[in-house]
């Protein structure tokens, strides 16, 4: 039962937005008392911190099966991208946000541990674009990691860009341009402009 009411209330925070979800909403949906939600969660904070690590594990697993279905780099990047926009395509405003407004300790967990994931899953697909000649074999892999994460992140910033769906879809595309663009070899370009293309 636990395990049944995290993905549900994943899917409503994600839906209705951390702060205006309520405990209500998830038992509504799960079709069960609040009393239930209560036996397992002492309080929303806790559902919110569990559900988030829940659905970031879930995600992560996600790419890892992205990653093993043989995919050059470059593609690879792009299926993940769109993993993503299915998964938030309803969204007004950015998950990460809303986590950092209202569930800050939660946020700064969750932002350590998908550094570590971001990081290793970017190395990897790094390696792999040097060895398929897509990206330039003389890159610093640990800087550059590091600076995609930063890209992608400032994305969510709302005191740089406006937080709307739409546009948010489309910076996530420019940052992930932008990073291909700046360490790919003239095939990876190639692979990219294609990519781009079918977008």
């Amino acid at each position: 039962m636990k395990k049944t009411i995290l993905e549900k209330s994943g899917e409503v925070f994600l839906k209705y937005g951390f702060k205006t979800a309520t405990m209500d909403d998830i038992a509504n949906e799960l079709a069960i008392s609040k009393k239930t939600i209560y036996k397992y969660f002492k309080n929303k904070e806790q559902l919110v911190d569990e559900s988030v690590l829940f659905f970031h594990n879930n995600i992560h697993n996600s790419i890892l099966c992205i990653c093993n279905k043989g995919y050059n780099a470059i593609e690879e990047n792009f299926e993940v991208k769109i993993m993503f926009k299915d998964i938030f395509k309803n969204l007004n405003e950015s998950p990460v946000f809303q986590l950092q407004k209202y569930y800050p300790k939660t946020y700064d967990k969750v932002m350590s541990s998908e550094f570590e994931m971001f990081k290793d899953c970017i190395s990897e697909n790094i390696k792999k674009g040097i060895k398929e000649g897509l990206y330039r074999k003389d890159i610093n892999e640990s800087v550059i990691s590091r600076f995609y994460f930063s890209l992608v992140f400032s994305v969510y910033d709302t005191t740089i860009f406006t937080q709307q769906n739409k546009t948010l879809n489309q910076l996530e595309i420019e940052a992930l341009e932008y990073h291909t663009r700046a360490i790919a070899t003239d095939k990876g370009i190639k692979i990219l402009e294609k990519q781009l293309e079918k977008l």
